[in-house]
């Protein structure tokens, strides 16, 4: 069974310096040490979940499925 979320934040990338910026809850949250390992670790998520990643330009990437 093939079961689809459309139009949710399946996961979130913040930097180590903005991890303020978000609350738990509701998608899983993964932190980066540089910009560098947070484009790289939305990029494999957003592979890997066949989802979109959005940068907020405030240190903060969600992924969302469209």
């Amino acid at each position: 069974m093939d079961i689809e979320q459309k139009g949710k934040i399946l996961a979130i990338v913040v930097l180590a310096g903005a991890r303020n910026k978000v609350k738990p809850g509701g998608a899983p949250i993964f932190i980066a040490e540089n910009e560098e390992e947070q484009e790289k670790i939305a990029l494999n998520l957003s592979r890997t979940l066949k989802a979109m990643a959005h940068d907020l330009e405030n240190g903060v990437y969600i992924l969302m499925k469209h």
